[in-house]
Protein backbone atom coordinates (compact mmCIF):
# COMPACT_ATOMS: atom_id res chain seq x y z
CA UNK A 1 0.00 0.00 0.00
CA UNK A 2 2.66 2.26 0.85
CA UNK A 3 4.64 2.33 -2.60
CA UNK A 4 0.87 2.12 -3.97
CA UNK A 5 0.07 5.98 -2.50
CA UNK A 6 3.97 6.69 -2.94
CA UNK A 7 4.48 6.15 -6.77
CA UNK A 8 0.83 7.64 -7.28
CA UNK A 9 1.26 10.69 -5.62
CA UNK A 10 5.65 11.62 -6.85
CA UNK A 11 7.22 10.89 -10.08
CA UNK A 12 7.86 7.39 -10.69
CA UNK A 13 11.49 6.99 -11.43
CA UNK A 14 12.60 9.82 -9.17
CA UNK A 15 10.80 7.96 -6.31
CA UNK A 16 12.37 4.13 -7.73
CA UNK A 17 15.95 5.53 -6.96
CA UNK A 18 15.06 7.08 -4.09
CA UNK A 19 13.33 4.58 -2.31
CA UNK A 20 14.96 1.17 -3.33
CA UNK A 21 18.13 2.02 -1.40
CA UNK A 22 16.01 1.99 1.67
CA UNK A 23 13.62 -0.95 0.98
CA UNK A 24 16.10 -3.53 -0.20
CA UNK A 25 18.20 -4.01 2.66
CA UNK A 26 15.10 -4.58 4.26
CA UNK A 27 13.44 -6.70 1.82
CA UNK A 28 17.04 -8.73 1.97
CA UNK A 29 16.89 -8.75 5.85
CA UNK A 30 13.39 -10.66 5.91
CA UNK A 31 14.35 -12.62 3.18
CA UNK A 32 12.24 -11.79 0.32
CA UNK A 33 13.49 -13.17 -3.11
CA UNK A 34 15.48 -10.07 -4.69
CA UNK A 35 14.25 -11.56 -8.03
CA UNK A 36 10.34 -11.37 -6.73
CA UNK A 37 11.14 -7.90 -5.56
CA UNK A 38 12.11 -6.15 -8.50
CA UNK A 39 9.63 -7.58 -10.59
CA UNK A 40 7.45 -6.27 -7.99
CA UNK A 41 8.43 -2.67 -8.23
CA UNK A 42 8.34 -2.89 -11.50
CA UNK A 43 4.74 -4.00 -11.65
CA UNK A 44 4.48 -0.89 -9.08
CA UNK A 45 5.89 1.56 -11.42
CA UNK A 46 3.73 0.22 -13.91
CA UNK A 47 0.71 0.98 -12.36
CA UNK A 48 1.66 4.35 -11.16
CA UNK A 49 2.58 5.36 -14.85
CA UNK A 50 -1.32 5.08 -15.48
CA UNK A 51 -2.43 6.44 -11.85
CA UNK A 52 -3.66 9.64 -11.32
CA UNK A 53 -2.81 12.42 -10.09
CA UNK A 54 1.01 11.97 -11.99
CA UNK A 55 -0.24 9.27 -14.53
CA UNK A 56 2.30 10.07 -17.08
CA UNK A 57 1.20 8.05 -19.50
CA UNK A 58 -2.22 9.41 -19.43
CA UNK A 59 -0.85 13.01 -20.31
CA UNK A 60 0.99 11.38 -23.16
CA UNK A 61 -2.07 10.31 -24.70
CA UNK A 62 -4.21 13.37 -23.72
CA UNK A 63 -0.96 15.17 -26.03
CA UNK A 64 -1.48 12.35 -28.32
CA UNK A 65 -6.07 12.15 -28.59
CA UNK A 66 -6.71 15.81 -27.86
CA UNK A 67 -10.33 15.67 -28.61
CA UNK A 68 -10.56 12.93 -25.77
CA UNK A 69 -11.42 14.25 -22.37
CA UNK A 70 -9.14 13.57 -19.41
CA UNK A 71 -11.76 12.07 -17.41
CA UNK A 72 -12.50 9.72 -20.46
CA UNK A 73 -8.97 8.69 -20.63
CA UNK A 74 -9.04 8.26 -17.21
CA UNK A 75 -12.39 5.83 -17.44
CA UNK A 76 -10.49 4.05 -20.37
CA UNK A 77 -7.66 2.89 -18.01
CA UNK A 78 -9.87 1.58 -15.27
CA UNK A 79 -9.38 -2.00 -16.63
CA UNK A 80 -5.94 -1.57 -17.05
CA UNK A 81 -5.80 -0.83 -13.56
CA UNK A 82 -8.10 -3.32 -12.23
CA UNK A 83 -5.77 -6.10 -14.16
CA UNK A 84 -2.40 -4.88 -12.64
CA UNK A 85 -4.21 -4.92 -9.32
CA UNK A 86 -5.23 -9.00 -10.08
CA UNK A 87 -1.01 -9.53 -11.15
CA UNK A 88 -0.17 -7.94 -7.79
CA UNK A 89 -2.43 -10.11 -5.98
CA UNK A 90 -1.52 -13.49 -7.47
CA UNK A 91 2.44 -11.98 -7.52
CA UNK A 92 1.98 -11.72 -3.26
CA UNK A 93 -0.22 -14.87 -3.22
CA UNK A 94 2.06 -17.37 -5.18
CA UNK A 95 5.41 -15.51 -5.07
CA UNK A 96 6.91 -18.53 -7.26
CA UNK A 97 5.16 -17.17 -10.34
CA UNK A 98 7.80 -14.14 -10.80
CA UNK A 99 10.72 -16.71 -9.78
CA UNK A 100 9.79 -19.69 -11.76
CA UNK A 101 11.47 -18.55 -15.35
CA UNK A 102 14.36 -17.29 -14.12
CA UNK A 103 14.68 -20.86 -11.83
CA UNK A 104 14.56 -22.23 -15.20
CA UNK A 105 17.67 -20.90 -16.48
CA UNK A 106 19.72 -22.36 -13.97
Amino acid sequence: MFLIILYSILDVFGMTILNIPFVFPITLFLGIDPIWFGVFIVIMTEVALITPPVGVNVFVMRSIATDVPMGTIFRGILPFLLGEFVVIAILILFPWTATWLPQMMK
